[in-house]
């Protein structure tokens, strides 16, 4: 049995979700609930939950501030979210898991699926520091971006990332010191990632990092750092260039 805590100040996603639990899934055992941040902390103490079901936003409390109280976290975390909450895409870059309000049924045993294999893997719970400390960095440029290649988990820091090569339903990582790493992302999937952290899709194939590029660039093609060229796109130009002069000088 899996000891779980759902963590909602909302009673009816808490009460479906209970339900969908108990009804579909009975190897998770609800061993409590709480409305907020407070109560949780003290039912987390208590009651020692291997996995915990945790609203992004509640009335006292974020789910992100909730977990920095926590000095040695033992669980592992799925978050509750609206569709267009602005944490998706920190959650999303720190490849920790989350369930769409309302929650379906499949996301559900899919969520579950994916917590009991990180729950064979040594330390499981690191993930969480790890992303909370990736969340405290304000500099977007030491951040560092999770992966997942066919092999491994990646945590590359984002001032290490030349540019990226959409191939497919993958994209080729092109890294400092002639290193590079095919992931299970797609372009479009980085793009949404790293458009706001310093990079810019210049082409169809193409994203690159600002801190990359060895100014100045032509109007048809970029030099990169690792002595790469490639092209912008016609339709790019004018958009590139007012982002090329808000990062030169940011």
């Amino acid at each position: 049995m899996i000891k779980s805590l759902i963590i909602d100040d909302d009673p009816f996603i808490q009460q479906l979700l209970q339900d969908k639990l108990t009804q579909y899934v009975p190897e998770v055992q609800i061993i409590g609930t709480a409305t907020s941040g407070a109560e949780a902390l003290e039912k987390i103490s208590r009651l020692e939950p291997e996995l915990i079901f945790l609203d992004v936003e509640m009335a006292d409390m974020t789910g992100f501030e909730l977990l920095t109280k926590i000095e040695n976290i033992s669980f592992q975390v799925i978050f509750i979210t609206s569709f267009a909450h602005y944490a998706i895409k920190a959650i999303r870059f720190n490849a920790m898991d989350y369930l769409v309000k309302p929650i379906d049924l499949g996301e559900l045993k899919a969520a579950i699926k994916r917590f009991k294999k990180k729950q064979a893997t040594p330390f499981p719970h690191q993930d969480i520091a790890k992303a909370l400390d990736n969340l405290k960095t304000s500099n977007a440029a030491d951040q560092k971006l999770i992966l997942h290649t066919q092999k491994e988990e990646l945590r590359i820091a984002l001032k290490d990332i030349i540019m990226v090569e959409g191939e497919r339903n993958y994209s080729y990582i092109y890294l400092i010191r002639n290193k590079r790493k095919l992931v299970t992302k797609t372009l479009v999937e980085l793009e949404e990632l790293l458009h706001d952290k310093g990079f810019f899709r210049c082409h169809k194939s193409f994203i690159v990092n600002a801190i990359h590029i060895q100014s100045p660039p032509t109007r048809t093609s970029l030099l990169l750092s690792d002595g790469n060229s490639i092209p912008i796109a016609r339709r790019k130009k004018a958009e590139f260039i007012n982002w090329w002069a808000s990062n030169e000088h940011s």
